[in-house]
């Protein structure tokens, strides 16, 4: 296959506004943080979610690492989430000492199964974490109901999950705290990046000191304080200026990127309905009182043989598919730092059988070729 008509599995999007932007942070002269283009957009993370903070990081794992600070772990408390799932999940847990436990999936959405949680707290518990899988969203209300009752935090892993929507709410923006993602996967992206979410007024005010190292950094350039020392655990979780400028630009289309995201997606999901129905492969499912953001598609084939081979046929073809997790609790760290509450049967079947296309813009031009090519591989299985 030559190489120039081979298609990756993903494209980082550039909207045409981020050198401009780039340009202009370095005019100002501000390029440390904290400057002019991460207040604009830390100001439309907090209109577009309800948040009452949100306070951008250099990536999603940073807004997770704030997290377990602010949820005050010690070493032997036991925070519930997925295996599958992004190893920044359960590290940032991990480095406060704490122990993830993992609970197994649901077999339609691919996330927390909010019926198993329950089971799964003990005297350790100190939060529950989903993580929503595909930009789809966990049964929030079922989770938060279960935190109330054992007075446990809730942890949105949300970097999916930007624009997403459960019963119309916000997903990131639902629990105490939520992490999003800008990673050049994400949709929309800053190269590396992400963001802190939070609720709570007092939640926020300490988040601002963890992400300046622990000092009060901030409250002494607004002028509340005459002087600024350290004044709590923290580290360095600001995002350079010139990040930010990038992410503004892609804020500024963040409308058209959605909708351009899901035309590809609902594209993807009329093409493969014939292969469901002859029982070739299951097709995401996206229940009807959640919104998605067309973050990723993927389809669950048979068995991982058929993965395999699929795999392989479309490389033949140029074309880059990929599976996605491998299980945490069977990893080599998921083993000595973790425990399942149970067997994990659906994340360990849905790990060997998942299978990402090509989802990015600019893809609209070869997108019947990727479906034509995916439709006779799979026809091959």
């Amino acid at each position: 296959m030559n190489e120039v008509t081979a298609l990756p599995f993903n494209r980082p999007y550039l909207t045409g506004g981020e050198s401009a932007n780039i340009a202009e942070a370095c005019r100002r002269g501000h390029l440390s943080g904290d400057g002019q283009f991460t207040a604009q957009c830390s100001r439309w993370l907090e209109q577009q979610t309800g948040a009452r903070r949100a306070l951008l990081t250099h990536s999603c794992t940073a807004a997770l690492e704030m997290a377990a600070l602010l949820a005050e772990l010690t070493p032997g408390d036991e925070v519930i989430m997925p295996s599958y799932t992004f190893v920044s999940t359960a590290n940032a847990f991990v480095l406060r000492g704490a122990v993830p436990v993992f609970v197994d999936v649901r077999s339609d959405t691919l996330n927390l199964d909010e019926q198993l949680v329950e089971a799964a707290v003990t005297p350790r518990t100190r939060a529950i974490v989903p993580v929503h899988y595909a930009g789809v969203a966990c049964e929030m209300d079922a989770l938060c109901a279960t935190a109330s009752k054992h007075s446990l935090m809730v942890i949105e892993d949300a970097a999916q999950a930007i624009f997403s929507r459960y019963k119309n709410r916000p997903l990131g923006a639902i629990g105490d705290l939520g992490a999003l993602s800008f990673h050049e996967t994400k949709n929309i992206n800053s190269g590396e990046g992400g963001a802190l979410l939070v609720r709570d007024q007092a939640l926020s005010e300490r988040a601002e000191i963890l992400r300046e190292k622990g000092t009060n950094r901030s409250r002494f350039f607004r002028g509340q304080v005459d002087k600024y020392t350290w004044v709590d655990l923290g580290s360095s979780y600001l995002p350079s200026e010139l990040i930010a400028a990038f992410l503004a630009a892609q804020i500024d289309n963040a409308d058209g990127i959605t909708q351009r995201r899901l035309a590809l997606w609902n594209r993807y999901h009329e093409a493969f309905a014939p292969l469901e129905t002859a029982g070739r492969l299951r097709r995401p499912v996206i229940p009807a009182h959640c919104t998605h953001n067309a973050h990723m598609y993927y389809l669950l084939l048979r068995n991982l043989e058929d993965r395999t081979r699929f795999i392989a046929r479309m490389k033949e073809r140029g074309i880059h598919c990929v599976f996605h997790y491998l299980p945490l609790h069977l990893s080599p760290q998921g083993l000595r730092s973790t425990r399942a509450a149970g067997d994990l049967p659906v994340t360990t079947d849905i790990a060997d059988r998942l299978v990402r296309l090509p989802l990015w813009l600019g893809l609209e031009p070869h997108l019947d070729r990727v479906i034509s090519e995916a439709t006779a591989a799979l026809a091959a299985n």
